[in-house]
C-alpha cells in the first residue's frame, strides 16, 4: 500500500505554494520550480533566490552559498578567519541582495567588504571623541614597537629560559629592568594584571587581618560602579577612615596608626576634583609618621609632565617618601593594560612571592607590550599629549575642504580635548576637531571604519587629538561613506 504524505515524512513532504495554483514538491532534498526544472540546494540545504520571486525578477540571479565561497578572495579568507565566519558574511551579502540593497552581482563583493580585518572578535575604530584614554575604547593605543613586540611573543618564546645556560629564568626580568632603568629610585618592580590589582595584592600581603589608613576624602569609585573600600576590605583588611571628605591633616592620620596598622593608603582621586574648603597631607607629611605609605598615583605616569602639573608620578612620590607605588599601565604610560608596583626592594619581594601574585601575573604578550612600550619610540598617548593645537588646527581644516560640498555639511571648529582614563581631571588640551550635523553620529560608528565621536551643541565633534595623522584619509573616507549611507 503507498503510504501517504505527512509533514513528519523524512523522504517526500507536499505542501501548497503562496501564489494559488502553484504546487511545489521538495523530494530528497531537491526542489521542483513551476516549470517542472530542478535546482540543487546550497551545501548545507539553504536555497538562494526567494521563495515567490516572480521570473525575471533579479532576486532570483542572487549566487548560491558554495557558489560565492569558490570566490579566491573569501576561499583565501576562511583560512584566515575561519569558515563560519566567512560563511556568515556571504549570508548577510545574500540577505542585502534579497532586500535590493545591493545587486545580485555583487554578493561576492559585499561579503568581503562585510569580512572583519581579524578573527579576534574586536572591531578597531578611530577615536576621535577628544578622550585620549577612553575606557570604553581600550584606553591606550599601543604603539607600533609594542604590536610588533606582540607579535614576536606570540610563538614561543624564551619568556622564563635563559638561553645562555639552559635552565629556567625569572619571569618578566627584562621588564622589570626596563622599569627600574625609567624609574632609578624604585628599589625593585613587580608587573601584574591591572591597577586594582597592584593595590589589592599590597592589601593581602602586607595588610590582611590588619589595618589600613585612609582619608574618607580618597575612598573613591572606580570603572563600572567598584568601590575602592569595598575592593580593599575583600582583601581581610581593616579600614580606619580618617579625616573628612573635604579636609583631613597630618594629625588625623597620626591618631590613627597604631599596632594593628600595615599602612597608610594615599589615593590620588584622579577621576574627580574637590575644590574650595578643602586640606589635604601629602606623602611627605606621612612619610614620617613610621608605618609605609603606599601611593595609588592611578594614571601611569613614571615622570612629571609639563602639561599636567597636578598629575602624581611614580618618581615624584618616590621621592617624597612613599615606600610603594602602584599605579595602571595602560593610561598615560601608553602601554598595555596591567598593574605596575614600584618601590621598596623588601615590600616589593613580600609582594612578589605572596601566593596571590601568582592568580595576578601578566602573560608573555602583555610583557611584550610593556618592554616595548618602555624602551620603545614614543607612544601614541604620548603623541596625541603633546600634540601641537595648531597642527591639530591646519589638520581639520584640510580635511574639512577636502570634504566640503553638496551634501556634505562639514568645517572645522576649535575642541577641548581630555586625558580620561581617571587621569587628569579638570585638564583640558586645545584641538580641533570636524564639526557635522548630530543625526551622523550613528552612521559614522556603524561604517566599515568605525568612527566615534562626540556629540555637543547638536552637532558630532569629531575630535583629531587623540588621530593619529597617518589616519586622516581613513577618517575622511569614513565621512564620504556615512554620507552616502545617509542619501
Amino acid at each position: 500500500m503507498r503510504r501517504p504524505e505527512t509533514a513528519t515524512d523524512d523522504h517526500v513532504v507536499s505542501c501548497t505554494a503562496i501564489s494559488p495554483g502553484v504546487e511545489r514538491r521538495v523530494r530528497m532534498g531537491r526542489r521542483v520550480t513551476e516549470r517542472g526544472t530542478e535546482q540543487e540546494p546550497d551545501e548545507d540545504g539553504a536555497q538562494p533566490g526567494v521563495t515567490g520571486a516572480a521570473p525575471g525578477d533579479a532576486r532570483r540571479r542572487i549566487p548560491r552559498t558554495d557558489a560565492v565561497l569558490k570566490d579566491p578572495r573569501l576561499a583565501a579568507a576562511a583560512g584566515r578567519l575561519g569558515p563560519g565566519t566567512v560563511k556568515a558574511a556571504v549570508r548577510q551579502a545574500q540577505e542585502q541582495a534579497r532586500h535590493g540593497t545591493v545587486p545580485p552581482e555583487a554578493v561576492a563583493d559585499t561579503a568581503v567588504a562585510l569580512l572583519p580585518r581579524t578573527a579576534g572578535g574586536l572591531r578597531p575604530v578611530i577615536n576621535a571623541t577628544g578622550v585620549l584614554l577612553h575606557t570604553n575604547l581600550g584606553r591606550a593605543p599601543l604603539s607600533a614597537a609594542a604590536r610588533l613586540a606582540v607579535l614576536d611573543a606570540a610563538g614561543p618564546t624564551d619568556v622564563e629560559l635563559d638561553l645562555a645556560t639552559g635552565v629556567r629564568a625569572r619571569r618578566g626580568r627584562s621588564v622589570l629592568r626596563a622599569l627600574r632603568e625609567r624609574v632609578p629610585s624604585a628599589g625593585a618592580a613587580h608587573v601584574v594584571n591591572n591597577g586594582a590589582a597592584a593595590l589589592v595584592l599590597a592589601a593581602t600581603a602586607l595588610a590582611a587581618g590588619r589595618e589600613i589608613v585612609v582619608s574618607r576624602g580618597e575612598l573613591v569609585e572606580i570603572g563600572d560602579g567598584f568601590r575602592l573600600p569595598d575592593l580593599l576590605v575583600s582583601t581581610g583588611a581593616r579600614l580606619r577612615e580618617v579625616g573628612t571628605t573635604n579636609r583631613t591633616g597630618v594629625e588625623d592620620y597620626a591618631a590613627a596608626i597604631g599596632p594593628g596598622t600595615a599602612f597608610v593608603l594615599k589615593v590620588h582621586t584622579s577621576n574627580f576634583r574637590i575644590t574650595g574648603f578643602t586640606r589635604a597631607a601629602s606623602v611627605r607629611d606621612l612619610a614620617g609618621l613610621g608605618v609605609p605609605v603606599v601611593a595609588d598615583i592611578g594614571s601611569g605616569l613614571l615622570a612629571p609632565h609639563p602639561l599636567l602639573p597636578g598629575e602624581p608620578d611614580a618618581a615624584g612620590r618616590l621621592a617624597e617618601g612613599a615606600a610603594l607605588v602602584t599605579a595602571s599601565g595602560d593610561k598615560l604610560l601608553g602601554g598595555p593594560q596591567c598593574g605596575l608596583i614600584l618601590g621598596d626592594a623588601d615590600l616589593v619581594g613580600r609582594l612578589a612571592r605572596h601566593p596571590l601574585a601568582r592568580a595576578l601575573r601578566v602573560d608573555k604578550l602583555t610583557l611584550a607590550a610593556l618592554h616595548a612600550t618602555l624602551t620603545g619610540p614614543e607612544t601614541p598617548t604620548a603623541r596625541a599629549l603633546n600634540a601641537d593645537p595648531r597642527t591639530l588646527t591646519r589638520r581639520a581644516e584640510c580635511l574639512a575642504g577636502q570634504l566640503r560640498g553638496p551634501g556634505l555639511d562639514v568645517h572645522a571648529v576649535p575642541s577641548a580635548a581630555t586625558v580620561g582614563g581617571g587621569g587628569a581631571p579638570g585638564v583640558t588640551l586645545p584641538s580641533a576637531a570636524l564639526s557635522l550635523p548630530e543625526a551622523w553620529a550613528a552612521a559614522l560608528r556603524t561604517g566599515p571604519v568605525p568612527v566615534v565621536g562626540r556629540c555637543e551643541g547638536g552637532r558630532c565633534l569629531l575630535d583629531l587629538r587623540a588621530v593619529p595623522e597617518e589616519d586622516d584619509a581613513l577618517l575622511a573616507e569614513a565621512v564620504r561613506t556615512a554620507a552616502r549611507a545617509r542619501r
